[in-house]
């Protein structure tokens, strides 16, 4: 697996995927925020305690700002995962998906083996695939895709 600092333009060989990846396609990702609550009440977290929580990437003015100039206006959301995020290691090791994962209305997220395939999927639609650098802090093994303007 690459150290924290990559930035993968590709997408990684399968080989350096760990098996509890976590794959988030910021195309499909709406901002409902309903992989943080679910993993929440899952884990049993208390109220405002979050392992994922949901970026809106826009204007950088406040949540859910777009950018740009009416009629060009856009927005588009990142989950987050923090180091608390315990990838349900639990509820994984007895062959269920992660409270995130599963809660997922719009199928934004992968996990394990479905995880390699959606990236592969990604890639040949032209999505950067990455993960966050290591000043951000974030749970490793959390593969991104992100959109490129000229295919949205």
């Amino acid at each position: 697996m690459s150290d924290n600092n990559t930035i993968w333009e590709h997408s990684p060989a399968v080989d350096e995927l760990p098996e509890d990846v976590i794959f988030v396609d910021t195309l499909r990702c709406t901002g409902c925020w309903t992989c943080a609550l679910a993993c929440m009440t899952g884990n049993g977290l208390s109220d405002g305690k979050f392992f994922v929580n949901v970026r809106t990437l826009g204007s950088g003015e406040g949540i859910d700002r777009p950018a740009g100039v009416w009629p060009d206006l856009h927005m588009s959301w990142m989950p987050y995962y923090t180091k608390g995020c315990l990838k349900c290691k639990t509820r994984t090791d007895e062959g269920e998906l992660p409270y995130c994962v599963k809660a997922c209305p719009n199928k934004a997220l992968a996990f394990g083996p479905a995880a390699a395939e959606k990236i592969e999927a990604a890639r040949e639609r032209g999505s950067r695939i990455y993960q966050l650098p290591a000043w951000e802090h974030s749970k490793e093994g959390v593969i991104y895709a992100s959109p490129d303007r000229d295919i949205l």
